[in-house]
C-alpha cells in the first residue's frame, strides 16, 4: 500500500498547494473552501492507507524480492454471457421516462427491473444462464 498511500497524499498536498495560490490570488472564499474540500478527498484516503499498512503485513506488491507466483491467487467462476444487463438498463430507462412522460411507462420499467434482479439471482445460483 505504499505507492497508493503516496498517490493519494501527493494529490491531496498539491490540490492543498492550489488552494493557496488560488485564495491568495483571488481572496475568493467559495472557490477556497471547495479545493480544501477537494484535498480532503486526497489526504483522507492517503492517511487511512498509511495508516493500514502498518498494521498489514506487506503485500507481494510492496515487496521487492516478490516474484509473479507470488502475486498470483485464485481464479474463481467467471459469468457466461447474458441478456440480463440489457434488460436492467432498459428497465432503468423506462423508469426514467416514466418519471417524464407517464407513470405506465414507469411501471413497465420496473417490471423489467424487478424480472431481471430475479433471473440474475436464479442465474447466478444455477451456475449457468437462464
Amino acid at each position: 500500500m505504499k505507492s497508493e498511500r503516496s498517490i493519494y497524499l501527493l494529490i491531496g498536498i498539491f490540490v492543498l498547494v492550489i488552494m493557496v495560490i488560488y485564495f491568495l490570488w483571488s481572496g475568493e472564499a467559495g472557490g477556497t473552501i471547495m479545493l480544501f474540500a477537494a484535498a480532503g478527498l486526497g489526504i483522507m484516503p492517503g492517511l487511512y492507507l498509511a495508516w493500514w499498512s502498518r498494521r498489514m503485513e506487506l503485500r507481494p506488491e510492496d515487496r521487492p524480492e516478490a516474484t509473479m507466483a507470488d502475486g498470483s491467487g485464485p481464479v474463481g467462476a467467471f459469468p457466461g454471457n447474458t441478456i440480463w444487463p440489457f434488460v436492467f438498463g432498459m428497465g432503468a430507462a423506462l423508469t426514467a421516462l416514466g418519471l417524464v412522460f407517464g407513470l405506465w411507462l414507469a411501471i413497465v420499467g420496473l417490471a423489467f427491473i424487478i424480472s431481471t434482479v430475479l433471473n440474475v439471482t436464479l442465474e447466478s445460483r444455477r451456475g449457468g444462464t437462464v
